[in-house]
């Protein structure tokens, strides 16, 4: 399995698995990403890939100095189980 790929032409972030793509989709908002959509094709679901996807995604964007809103329940959950990356939380 690869690592993390920001598709710009498409706003969102991928991650390969196999012959699959789980991915986030966001819309930009100044130096703020709003992460609005997060899906794993059900093939891939139970293998920990949504977890993957998630934490890759905020690794790359910690790197950047990017902060984000989470406007996908699944991505706020995993950030709440997860508060070492609370700090990336913009404010709405």
């Amino acid at each position: 399995m690869g690592g993390i790929v920001r598709n710009l032409a498409r706003q969102r972030f991928e991650l390969p698995t196999g012959d699959q793509i789980a991915f986030i989709d966001y819309v930009a908002r100044g130096d703020v990403l709003v992460l609005t959509h997060a899906e794993v094709p059900a093939a891939l679901n139970g293998q920990g890939i949504g977890g993957r996807l998630v934490q890759q995604t905020l690794d790359v964007l910690r790197a950047d100095g990017v902060r984000v809103i989470p406007g996908c329940p699944f991505i706020a959950v995993w950030i709440r189980r997860h508060p070492d990356y609370a700090d990336m939380i913009a404010a709405d």
